[in-house]
């Protein structure tokens, strides 16, 4: 079974079709992309996954539960963490308060503790930086920060969406070796990414959006050489 699928999604802005009849599915233990242009319906494909836009149509079924119709805070306590473009931090709370936010459903310090001790493991920059606002920090810093903060829910999804953007060619490729190395830790990823290149060689699988729709699906390596795919996004 599948660790995340949708069927038939449709979803809306308004009167404005953002997604139309999208089929997608995530197995447990992938690295699954999302590519297409600006507009394509990348972002608010996960926006209706996490709950934040609602699906109009179809269904988002998540180890096997209808999650279709549930809000953002209860996605999110079932273990999909969703890291949004642009990041989102919270720029006038420090590196360990906006740590402290993603673990805002546990109890137990001493969890939050170890949890913190993870982030760090990946990101230990961010333990230099504890005391640091997160608003004073480098874009690639604030990336480091807001993918730590969905790590702090222990997720077994986790949905990025543009983490290389406006970022530095060296530190995008320490993000996609962060991202690689999280998913041979065992998280499952959902990665949106216009840096079609990139996101391909790391995937398992991709799905090509455009305008809302899927037009093609395919191992990541065979979409690299892809002629359409290639001249579309990779040219």
């Amino acid at each position: 079974m599948a660790l995340l699928e949708i069927k038939n999604m449709s979803a809306y802005y308004g009167v404005i079709q953002a997604l139309n009849g999208m089929n997608v599915e995530v197995d447990k233990g992938e690295i699954v992309t999302l590519i297409g242009s600006n507009g394509a319906g990348k972002s608010t494909a996960l926006k209706t996954i996490s709950g934040l836009v609602k699906a109009k149509e179809g269904s988002i079924l998540y180890n096997g539960k209808d999650i279709t119709s549930m809000p953002a805070h209860d996605t999110t306590l079932l273990g999909i963490a969703h890291v949004p473009e642009g990041r989102r931090i919270f720029p006038r709370m420090t590196v360990k308060e906006n740590l402290r936010i993603g673990a805002f459903s546990v109890k137990s310090q001493k969890l939050i503790e170890e949890r913190m001790e993870k982030v760090f493991h990946y990101f230990p920059k961010l333990k230099e930086r504890l005391d640091q606002r997160g608003g004073t920090m480098s874009g690639g810093e604030q990336q480091m920060l807001a993918i730590g903060r969905a790590l702090m829910m222990d997720p077994a999804l986790l949905m990025l969406d543009e983490p290389s953007m406006g970022l530095a060619p060296i530190i995008v490729e320490q993000i996609f070796e962060i991202i690689k190395e999280l998913n041979n830790a065992g998280v499952t990823i959902l990665l949106v990414e216009q840096n079609a290149f990139q996101a391909l060689q790391i995937a398992n699988r991709g799905y090509v959006l455009q305008t809302g729709q899927i037009i093609l699906e395919g191992v990541g390596s065979d979409l690299i050489h892809d002629k359409q795919i290639h001249e579309a996004y990779l040219a």
